[in-house]
């Protein structure tokens, strides 16, 4: 495995800072613009979470299902996906990329031949948020035999076995999620589960990354108050995106700020 998000958190550690980690829809809204973003989100960010579009992305709400029907829309496919990371690692060689995608997409393509394609684009880690941990183990078993970590999700009520078989079999970061149901831009407040985060440590689970609802500067000082090493900013971002995108680095750097630790 490329080790990258492990040579991350050890240098914002010497910093005493969190990790930033935006999300985007690879080819949202179309594959040019969709790179060009990816490049703003680099220059911004510590590391970055990409999603590959797909039809029916249970896992996620209703912004980040815009911003991949965009993206299907105007071509976006696996190849393609993998391509505009590909064209990113060559521009930006250690930054750590992790790959969110459903099981769908995987298995189309064979879980070795995926997992290869995605190692060879310079893909870090993978997440499959539809895959339970019960039903994980061919998935991280061919992720490690590409050289990509396996990425699992906490969620805030995880039970005791469950956060065991996370830190069993994770690598390089842990999704812990603030809250059940689906992604979407918090209009509360942010309540992420220090219980979960100290018990994933204890455990030896790969660092936990915080998301789902993480839009303000004061969420991600609440998410890194919790021992979380950073957090993910996925549906805020893409609002931005629709609305503002003029406003992006501003709002990356509004939020970088925030992950200094006090």
């Amino acid at each position: 495995m490329s080790g990258r998000f492990t040579r991350l958190f050890r240098r914002l550690d010497g910093e005493g800072r969190g990790a930033l980690v935006p999300f985007a829809v690879l080819g949202d809204p179309d594959p040019a613009t969709g790179a060009r973003v990816l490049e703003t989100l680099a220059a911004g960010a510590d590391a970055l979470e990409v999603g590959l579009p797909f039809s029916d992305p249970v896992a996620d709400g209703p912004t980040i299902q815009r911003a991949a029907l965009r993206a299907r829309q105007t071509g976006t496919t696996v190849a393609r996906g993998l391509e505009l990371v590909a064209e990113l690692r060559r521009r930006h060689p250690e930054l750590p990329i992790g790959l969110l995608v459903y099981a769908n997409l995987v298995h189309a393509r064979g879980l070795g031949s995926f997992y290869a394609r995605a190692a060879a684009a310079g893909i870090d880690a993978v997440l499959v948020p539809d895959v339970p941990l019960e039903e994980i183990a061919p998935f991280a078993e061919a992720a490690r035999t590409a050289g990509v970590a396996p990425v699992l999700i906490a969620p805030p009520n995880a039970p005791e076995n469950t956060l065991e078989g996370i830190a069993r079999t994770g690598r390089e970061y842990t999704y812990v999620v603030t809250r059940k149901g689906i992604t979407g831009v918090d209009r509360g407040e942010v309540d992420p589960s220090a219980t979960v985060v100290r018990r994933l440590a204890q455990l030896g689970a790969p660092p936990a990354l915080l998301g789902f609802g993480i839009a303000r500067p004061e969420h991600v000082r609440r998410a890194l108050a919790t021992g979380a090493r950073g957090v993910i900013v996925g549906s805020a971002l893409i609002e931005r995106l629709e609305k503002e995108p003029a406003s992006l680095p501003d709002y990356l750097a509004e939020l970088r700020a925030a992950t200094i630790l006090p």
